[in-house]
């Protein structure tokens, strides 16, 4: 007889009754097992009950109640992929009502309403007034000091040192600031995402000591990574909020670090202390070079052959000895120089901060419930490092190469850095075969498919014959495309990955070939079906007969002109059955069937062949789209609310009325080319019926998940308890 530790009750009967209850085949142990189970459970509860007791530990549909009890307002519950919690509304209500009214409070409100770093300013100090000669603020001057360059680059932003004349437009709809009751609360949406120990891209070759922090080649801003506020009464400053990075403020830092070093002093930096907002690596060294050692400059201009890199300086430091600069940044730009009179290493890794709105394609995010583990030994499961011993590989094709001679029908790779991988690799599945290649969690690599040495190949599917074959991709960036061969696969499942539109970008950040699709199916492939969940992919050329395509969450981009989106080839031939929820497309569509089309922006015409089956729902779907029945669909719904308002029939409108409409509700976007941190947000003058044209009230498209109105809602019904009286507030979207 054996027994398992979480059978209590059952050891807890005389040892004679056990025996005897072996002997006749343990009915007695099977029936206290069933016991067990609800002892656990009620167990569980217990500690539940307790746990639920604090706003700290309860679970997240006790908070109500406890808000409840302390009269706070209710407000639109906002659980989208965990991305936002009353938690901290709840828990910090007793702090706000006891500071009502004051600037701090109405700064940690907006951070603890919508989840988004915030900054509250009192435009009434921003003032150019007369002041009494009681009371003179010396920091506040009539004009600004055009010497001191950091003030001047914060003119206009939160941070802003500089005073104005009175403005009398209204602030509550974003058109004033500057005045007497006006209180501005500054928003930054986009979220940070640290990177660690990335691979930087030479812009040249051979190698001469340029890179671009990103590894795809392109200019990209660094962003800062924010510290935490640990007092309600201070108010954000530039090192706590997710902002671009800017060279004035890095280099008035470094310069003070550098002074500090130089004199002996316990040097203090605020972007490079505890929580360095960028870190640089020479040589796979586990140590990243010392902060005095990097120089913050503009490298604007280096294309031209005339450019020449900065020098590198000597310092002596207090006691003896000497320390010099060795690289150069330029945060706007996302650029990197080794400086001249530096050996040029023979590898180099960055550690920094980009921008992003959502966690959607390849990133530095955690996505744990997403990646797939082996349960058994017959599961064949290895790492890729290109620097950690411990690795079973240090590239993807030589860890390929191992499965395929293994004999074992399930196989899990997973890459545990974010270094760049260049390699030509291709992928042979035999009958009832499944690979999973993924990124561990919070890692980011890039897979640079070669193409025969040059880069801008695919990765190849092949072999088998689609019987029960499966491949899933996993929080992967891939430079490059995916070509499925015939009959090779039945399930193509991406996840969190990106497949860069045009395969890759130029150091502009225009794509290098718009003209070539991100994934190519050869025809028939009947039994295939592809997946993408939440990833960013160029166009899909997908033939008409295979099973079906779904995507969730997730941008479909095609950056050449007049080329589709989705469709079986380049001339807009119809593709496979397809579902869409949440997803913004950039291009046109050409589908043999429309499944489902729910919450998703088509930018350009969408065409279905089959409309007898099928729903749009919550789309904005173009002019001289066809699809199948749509409910509650733009432009539809805003042409029978004007029609509606002029007393006539949409049928009735004249071309110019139903133009006017339609340019109204268009979708605009902050930025509509991948690689910038706005990419796919939409713009500041979005209309109405997209920002909230969702099914529950959020924005259609692929940033549904955010509920981006639900939050300012919140924000501002919270406002109308804790605002003072006589007082207004704006909301002001810094990214």
């Amino acid at each position: 007889m054996t027994s398992t530790a979480d059978e209590r009750l059952y050891n807890l009967l005389p040892a004679i009754y056990r025996i005897r209850d072996t002997e006749e085949g343990e009915p007695l142990r099977a029936l206290m097992s069933v016991l067990e189970e609800e002892f656990q459970r009620l167990e569980r509860d217990m500690d539940d009950l307790y746990a639920d007791w604090f706003v700290e530990t309860s679970a997240e549909w006790v908070i109500p109640y406890i808000g409840d009890l302390l009269g706070v307002r209710n407000l639109h519950t906002i659980g989208s992929a965990g991305i936002f919690s009353l938690r901290a509304y709840v828990a910090n209500t007793l702090r706000y009502r006891r500071r009502k009214g004051t600037a701090p409070v109405l700064e940690q409100l907006a951070r603890d309403v919508t989840g988004w770093p915030a900054r509250a300013v009192e435009f009434f100090e921003r003032l150019a007034t007369n002041q009494h000669l009681n009371h003179i603020r010396m920091n506040s001057l009539g004009t600004p000091d055009l010497r001191q360059a950091n003030p001047m680059q914060l003119l206009g932003s939160p941070f802003e040192t500089a005073t104005h004349t009175a403005e009398v437009r209204r602030i509550g709809i974003g058109r004033g600031k500057y005045n007497i009751p006006n209180i501005g609360l500054f928003l930054w949406r986009l979220q940070p995402y640290y990177l660690t120990r990335s691979t930087p891209q030479p812009i040249a070759e051979p190698d001469d000591g340029r890179y671009t922090m990103s590894a795809l080649g392109h200019d990209s801003p660094l962003f800062n990574r924010p510290q935490t506020e640990t007092e309600i009464t201070h108010l954000a400053e530039e090192i706590n909020v997710p902002d671009r990075l800017r060279r004035r403020a890095l280099y008035d830092d470094l310069e003070a670090y550098r002074d500090e070093v130089m004199a002996g002093t316990s040097p203090n930096s605020a972007y490079f202390g505890k929580q360095p907002v960028l870190q640089i690596f020479v040589d796979h060294t586990e140590n990243a070079l010392l902060p005095e050692e990097i120089l913050i400059c503009d490298l604007t201009g280096w294309e031209d052959p005339t450019w020449t890199r900065p020098i590198s300086q000597t310092f002596p430091k207090s006691g003896g000895g000497n320390f010099a600069t060795k690289v150069a940044v330029d945060p706007v730009l996302g650029r990197l120089v080794i400086l001249d009179g530096v050996t040029l290493p023979t590898a180099l890794e960055v550690s920094y901060v980009y921008g992003f709105s959502s966690d959607i394609g390849g990133g530095p995010y955690g996505r744990h419930d997403s990646l797939a583990t082996a349960t058994s030994l017959d599961i064949w499961s290895k790492t890729v490092d290109q620097t950690d011993t411990d690795a079973d590989f240090n590239t993807i094709s030589a860890a390929l190469a191992d499965w395929a001679g293994s004999g074992q029908d399930d196989g899990i790779l997973t890459i545990t850095d974010s270094g760049t991988y260049a390699e030509e690799l291709s992928i042979s599945l035999g009958t009832g075969q499944s690979l999973v290649i993924q990124a561990e969690d919070g890692q980011r690599p890039l897979l640079r498919l070669l193409n025969g040495g040059l880069p801008l190949g695919m990765l190849d599917i092949s072999g088998g014959d689609g019987n029960e074959t499966a491949l899933m991709l996993n929080g992967l960036l891939i430079e490059g495309g995916i070509h499925i061969g015939l009959d090779s696969l039945e399930d193509l499942h991406l996840a969190h990955c990106t497949l860069v539109p045009g395969r890759g970008l130029s150091t502009d950040g225009t794509p290098r070939q718009p003209d070539l699709p991100s994934i190519v199916v050869d025809e028939p492939n009947p039994a295939l079906g592809i997946q993408i969940d939440s990833c960013i992919v160029g166009g899909l050329r997908l033939p008409e007969t295979m099973t079906e395509l779904g995507v969730y969450d997730s941008i479909v981009d095609s950056p050449q002109d007049e080329q589709p989106a989705i469709a079986a080839n380049n001339a807009g031939e119809p593709g496979p059955k397809t579902t869409l929820d949440r997803v913004t497309v950039f291009g046109s569509v050409a589908v043999r069937e429309l499944a489902l089309a729910s919450e998703t922006i088509f930018t350009e015409p969408v065409v279905a062949q089959r409309r007898q089956s099928g729903c749009t729902r919550f789309c904005f779907v173009p002019r001289g789209s066809q699809v199948p029945r749509r409910h509650h669909c733009q432009p539809d719904l805003a042409l029978d609310a004007y029609a509606e308002s002029q007393g006539t029939t949409v049928d009735a409108l004249t071309h110019g009325e139903r133009a006017a409409v339609e340019t109204r509700v268009t979708p605009t976007f902050t930025s509509v080319r991948y690689g910038e941190p706005s990419y796919g947000q939409f713009s500041r003058t979005i209309a109405h019926e997209i920002r909230t044209g969702g099914e529950d009230g959020a924005e259609i498209g692929v940033f549904n998940q955010l509920k981006q109105p639900q939050r300012e809602a919140n924000l501002r019904t919270a406002l109308e308890e804790y605002l003072r009286f006589g007082l207004e507030a704006g909301i002001f979207y810094v990214t």
